[in-house]
């Protein structure tokens, strides 16, 4: 596990316990952004977490005298470099075809971040345009996971991850659109939720699929975070439903006793690692010692259906991202400044006709409509996050005369996260296991 030794006094404090240590007047804004700052100096040349430092713009924000009251007031936190913009900072997307690009304003999320009192010190890795599931892309390298440096940290948010793990931050941002929360929150051994959808504002027009949040060390920061940032913007296409209470609220609250749906079982022609089938019955083991029914069960589902649409709908948007991307700067997307793999996927997204993507959208919430009727009977699925524990770094490198080769080994590695995505239902990852390694 990654050790005290050497770290200042709140590098392994949640973000609650640092913001309740400048409400009572322990420490500083600027104490905690510095002794952040000293951190991410020491600890990020080994794991390549951090690509854009905003230093000095967190000492100015930290020592000025009308920091915004919320819950996190003075308290560090990191953004990923996909969908949280800072003004007159690079915004890259992970991509060469933006590596100059400055963003002209703050992104809707982080004026919540900002307005929640934190205290914003970098931009975080993310594979090119977030679009797998791990972060290595060509325009920064590779993140390295704190537990393992030959690991991956899991992907796309596997920057915010490898910080929150390695005690740089106590939580950081991160999206989620097939996993991308989840994904690196499992792999680092973290606290990852991926909310319902539209809980928070949507990121890109009418996308169905992403939503934001961060990726945190514990369930009451997601909590509190979530109460913050949480919302809608006036003109937004559609909102979730209101919250009963606070979320902060319902950490440590008595659930009663839930009936739980386990899946223990990979998807249908993959396979499912021991150490994950492991980490999920110990998980169902534990619930049933707390009182909570489970039972194995899972919705009936058409594989060959969703195999066939989900693509078509989320190639479709990554294509739509790039193109936008392309009209925002005034430049022109070409294969040349893109890496093979996101280039290919973009091509195969603008094949896709208007009707195409539709018909694809009304299958695949035909398919949410069977776990909608499924979760009647239930209040929790439980499943495996993973499919297999985080990888080696260059385990879904592509060849640029195979540049989607790596997708079967994609759907291997997380069977499990891009569904709840397309249902729009929360989802979370929760830490509850360690295998042999």
């Amino acid at each position: 596990m990654p050790s005290n030794s050497g770290q200042d006094d709140f590098a392994f404090l949640d973000a609650t316990a640092q913001a309740e240590l400048v409400r009572t007047k322990q420490v500083t804004p600027v104490e905690l952004v510095d002794a952040a700052i000293a951190r991410i100096e020491r600890l990020n040349p080994a794991l390549n977490a951090v690509v854009t430092p905003m230093f000095d713009q967190a000492r100015e924000a930290a020592s000025a005298p009308n920091i915004p009251d919320g819950p996190f007031t003075g308290v560090p936190f990191l953004v990923k470099d996909h969908g949280a913009a800072c003004a007159g900072v690079r915004h890259t997307l992970g991509s060469v075809f933006l590596k100059d690009h400055i963003a002209a304003k703050d992104a809707k999320i982080v004026v919540s971040h900002r307005r929640a009192g934190l205290m914003i010190l970098g931009i975080t890795n993310t594979p090119e345009f977030a679009f797998s599931v791990v972060t290595e892309p060509v325009l920064f390298g590779a993140t390295r996971n704190p537990w393992n440096l030959e690991r991956t940290p899991g992907g796309s948010s596997g920057g915010s991850a490898a910080a929150v793990a390695a005690g740089m931050v106590p939580m950081a941002y991160g999206n989620d659109a097939g996993g991308s929360i989840r994904i690196p929150a499992s792999c680092c051994g973290l606290f990852g939720l991926k909310p319902t959808r539209a809980r928070t504002p949507v990121m890109w027009g009418t996308n169905l699929t992403e939503v934001e949040h961060a990726i945190t060390r514990s369930v009451r920061d997601s909590a509190a975070l979530l109460d913050a940032t949480g919302g809608i913007s006036p003109g937004e296409p559609f909102c979730a439903p209101p919250l009963a209470r606070p979320l902060l609220e319902e950490v440590g609250a008595e659930p009663g006793r839930l009936r739980i749906a386990l899946l223990a079982e990979s998807p249908p022609g993959q396979t499912l690692h021991e150490d994950c089938k492991d980490a999920v019955l110990d998980a169902a083991a534990l619930c049933e010692t707390l009182g909570h029914v489970v039972e194995e069960a899972h919705p009936v589902l058409d594989r060959e259906s969703i195999a066939k649409a989900f693509p078509v709908v989320f190639f479709a948007e990554l294509a739509a991202q790039i193109d936008g991307m392309a009209i925002l700067t005034g430049r022109e997307a070409t294969a040349d400044q893109f890496e093979p793999f996101t280039w290919a996927i973009a091509e195969w997204g603008r094949s896709v006709t208007a009707a195409q993507y539709m018909v694809a959208e009304a299958g695949l919430q035909a398919e949410v409509q069977k776990v909608v009727r499924f979760m009647a009977d239930y209040d929790v699925m439980l499943t495996p996050t993973l499919g297999e524990p985080p990888v080696p770094l260059g385990t879904f490198q592509a060849s640029p005369e195979e540049p989607l080769a790596a997708l079967p080994r994609f759907s291997q590695f997380s069977p499990f996260t891009a569904f709840f995505n397309i249902a729009g239902q929360p989802a979370m990852s929760v830490p509850l296991y360690w295998n042999d390694e």
